[in-house]
């Protein structure tokens, strides 16, 4: 069965996040202890012990991911081996695909993303921005509100073409203000403001881009051992060259979910597997890839139960 990888992104973080994968697995405990260098501080601790208020922040988040979706996949790799036509990751993500790929060395993906996470926190504090999930709209009618809300020096984007009718928006504050309120009148059935601290995935995260660049310009890129679907583009990567620099533009471009898992359908993908915490890809799979397993392997026991012929 041609399978097709999946890795989360922020939000699916956890207390608790790859403690039982690590106690099961050598090479699990090894992904986490060799992150814990690199930082210079233990970061398995506070995936595993808290507390969720660290977690949570952006610098810290989105390593203790990366590292758990790492682990996963290293304990995973004999299985997964000739059978991978593609992977993607949700924004974040992306990264922990590239590293599954080769594209990234573990190394130094852990340093790119504490960097990354530092820099979207400093470009929230810099600009006040926030985002909103809509649901039960359009991708066609959430840009149109967008558009025509956004002002001269107040401006509000999607960020996130999750799923048919689940968008995410972005931007300053008080134009995702106007744009919630107009999304609702526009027929929206839900419009929900999120827990951020930062308009992610819109222009305010330029400076987050600029600071990304020095850090990604810096770092050694490989041709992926298999094709890893951008964001940006939802189109596959085959080069390093590409990677690095869509991985650049990723930060204040929408991140195209629904049509990447499109982009893997048509590569043949039969199968899918969410490495990592949670399991929010293998739901978005609900709508996106209809029928098509999903599995989310990123526990002991899902790893153990899960079967691929």
């Amino acid at each position: 069965m041609t399978l097709g990888l999946l890795f989360p992104g922020q939000g699916s973080q956890h207390v608790g996040m790859g403690r039982e994968l690590a106690l099961a697995y050598p090479e699990a405990a090894e992904t986490f202890e060799r992150a814990d260098d690199v930082l210079g501080f233990s970061l398995s601790r506070l995936a595993w012990e808290g507390p969720e208020e660290e977690l949570t922040q952006t610098k810290n988040a989105q390593p203790a991911i990366l590292v758990h979706s790492v682990a996963a996949h290293r304990v995973l790799s004999v299985r997964l081996e000739g059978r991978v036509a593609t992977a993607a990751g949700h924004s974040l993500g992306e990264l922990s695909a590239h590293v599954a790929a080769g594209t990234m060395a573990f190394e130094d993906a852990v340093r790119v993303v504490r960097k990354r996470g530092e820099l979207m926190f400093a470009s929230g504090q810099e600009r006040d921005g926030t985002m909103a999930a809509v649901l039960g709209l359009a991708d066609e009618a959430v840009e149109s509100i967008c558009a025509r809300v956004s002002e001269e020096g107040s401006v509000v984007v999607p960020a996130n073409f999750n799923s048919s009718g689940q968008v995410v928006v972005s931007g300053d504050t008080e134009a995702v203000e106007r744009a919630m309120a107009a999304l609702k009148d526009g027929g929206a059935k839900k419009v929900v403001p999120l827990n951020v601290s930062g308009a992610f995935h819109s222009p305010l995260m330029k400076s987050a881009e600029d600071g990304l660049t020095e850090v990604l310009e810096s770092t050694d890129f490989r041709d992926p051992s298999f094709p890893v679907v951008s964001n940006v583009t939802a189109g596959a990567v085959t080069s390093g060259d590409d990677a690095r620099e869509l991985l650049i533009h990723q930060l204040t471009s929408p991140v195209r979910w629904s049509s990447s898992v499109a982009t893997m359908l048509e590569a043949g993908v039969e199968a899918f597997a969410e490495l990592g915490p949670g399991s929010v890809l293998c739901g978005l799979n609900r709508r996106n890839a209809k029928g098509v397993p999903c599995a989310a392997l990123g526990a002991p026991e899902a790893i153990e139960d899960w079967e691929v012929s």
